[in-house]
């Protein structure tokens, strides 16, 4: 077999991680035809094809499913080798793709990529806000931002800080219901849920919380923000992040269900592949969350 072009490895990457020829193309600055030569050489070189592609859509070939794994390990091996030869001296540069909760959406997460920028103006952040857990080799992803007590096993995980979420409602509808122990035993609680989470996960130090789970939920969101404002709606109590409520529970507009003991609290991490070395961007990007987020800027990652 010949050697393998450069080139044409990571064009096919940039197909898999776009999802179309197009994509790619705009990714690597170049014209739709050069990725499609690219590709087509590339099947040559291997004898066999990766892609099954029609005018309507494109989906690895099992061959192209294997072929892709290795691929993007090997370049990333390659990127981190030419990374850390100028890692002194380089700017953090290039595009940074980051998965993180909905509830990240808020103004001071904003305000916090925003001073970033400022610091690293050569790096184009882009965020996807998902509840999933997403598989950050085959999806592409530089990195995520995990709020959890059980790291996973086969990545790299940095704490970033704690995050607290609050059982919380509005003042009129704890009037409405009186107290947790009589809206307990009228199985009048409506509760809101997140649907990416099952509802045995929530454990709280007061039972009636826990027995409030298993009644029927009044809804179910996979979007924080959109349970928050449902929340602020009167329309039922739901666990919600801090940084979503701690505003609201200062200024009175929400309120602690029963007392603090209905809160419990995870830690957030930055977790990413086992990279000897982390390009830049990603490690600008990790270093800015620790110190503006609280950590302490001595905190060795964990390999989880």
């Amino acid at each position: 077999m010949q050697d393998l072009d450069l080139n044409g490895l990571r064009v096919f990457r940039e197909i898999v991680e776009s999802g179309s020829f197009t994509a790619a193309a705009d990714r690597l600055g170049i014209a739709a035809s050069m990725v499609s030569k690219h590709l087509a050489r590339l099947e040559r070189q291997l004898g066999a094809r990766l892609l099954n592609r029609t005018s309507r859509r494109m989906s690895l070939t099992e061959a192209g499913s294997l072929f892709h794994e290795q691929n993007r390990q090997a370049l990333d091996v390659l990127d981190a080798a030419v990374a850390s030869v100028g890692q002194a001296s380089g700017a953090p540069r290039g595009e940074l793709k980051v998965s993180a909760p909905v509830w990240c959406a808020t103004p001071r997460f904003a305000r916090m990529l925003a001073d970033y920028r400022r610091e690293c103006p050569e790096v184009r952040l882009d965020l996807h806000l998902d509840n999933r857990m997403v598989d950050l080799v085959s999806e592409g992803f530089d990195m995520a931002l995990r709020m959890t007590t059980e790291p996973s096993q086969s990545l790299i995980a940095r704490p970033l800080c704690p995050v607290t979420f609050h059982f919380v409602a509005t003042p009129a509808y704890l009037r409405e219901v009186g107290s947790l122990d009589e809206a307990a035993a009228s199985r009048s609680l409506r509760m809101i849920l997140p649907n990416y989470i099952p509802a045995e996960r929530f454990k709280s130090p007061v039972p009636e919380i826990n027995a409030a789970f298993k009644l029927p939920p009044v809804m179910k969101s996979s979007d924080n923000t959109l349970i928050y404002q449902a929340v602020l709606a009167d329309m039922g109590a739901a666990f919600l992040p801090s940084w979503l409520v701690d505003e609201d529970l200062a200024a009175g507009r929400l309120a602690l269900i029963h007392d603090a003991r209905s809160s419990f609290t995870a830690t957030l991490f930055a977790v990413y592949t086992s990279h000897r070395h982390l390009p830049p961007k990603l490690r600008s990007f990790i270093d800015f969350l620790v110190v503006r987020l609280g950590a302490p800027a001595t905190q060795e990652p964990v390999p989880s």
